[in-house]
């Protein structure tokens, strides 16, 4: 009987340590997929960097345009702006349609000057650049995220307004 309990315990312990390794592995594979690589392209959400091509490029193909949109500048300067997070593919193509350059892109949160706020389930994300103010944030609480989007287009609008009109509509 003891080396029936033994043999149950030493069992149970071989069960927990791999059980432990398969989650290891699993969260390595997870945090390898999502973390960036020496040779990636860093974008932060909303935001956008230059990638410098060696020669110029006629063609740019874009693994997930959800994730990154690309503006040719000039001859070989791309704009690459990150749209939402996650990794896609940058393809830029010659004119004779070889490849001149295949970039991985990973774009990120700009986690520097973000503060989330959690309440229960809800999460609203907020800019501190020093003072703090509501950003839009995919994920956030979906009537938080709805008024924000509603103030920022009537922002833009009354911009484009102001522009338009030389002025006179921030007079009206």
């Amino acid at each position: 009987m003891f080396s029936h309990a033994s043999h149950s315990s030493s069992s149970a312990a071989m069960l927990k340590a791999a059980l432990l390794a398969a989650t290891t592995l699993t969260a390595a594979i997870t945090l390898e997929a999502t973390h960036a690589r020496a040779n990636d392209l860093i974008v932060r959400y909303d935001q956008s960097q230059l990638l410098r091509l060696p020669r110029p490029v006629a063609e740019v193909i874009i693994g997930n345009p959800s994730i990154a949109d690309v503006a040719i500048q000039g001859g070989n300067l791309l704009v690459v702006t990150g749209k939402t997070f996650g990794v896609t593919n940058i393809i830029a193509l010659d004119g004779e349609r070889n490849v001149i350059q295949d970039q991985r892109v990973v774009v990120q949160r700009d986690e520097v000057r973000l503060v989330n706020l959690h309440r229960g389930s809800s999460r609203f994300s907020f800019s501190c650049t020093p003072a703090c103010s509501p950003t839009l944030t995919i994920g956030d609480d979906k009537d938080y995220f709805e008024t924000i989007s509603k103030h920022g287009e009537k922002k833009t609008k009354f911009s484009e307004q102001s522009s338009e009109g030389g002025g006179q509509a921030a007079a009206q």
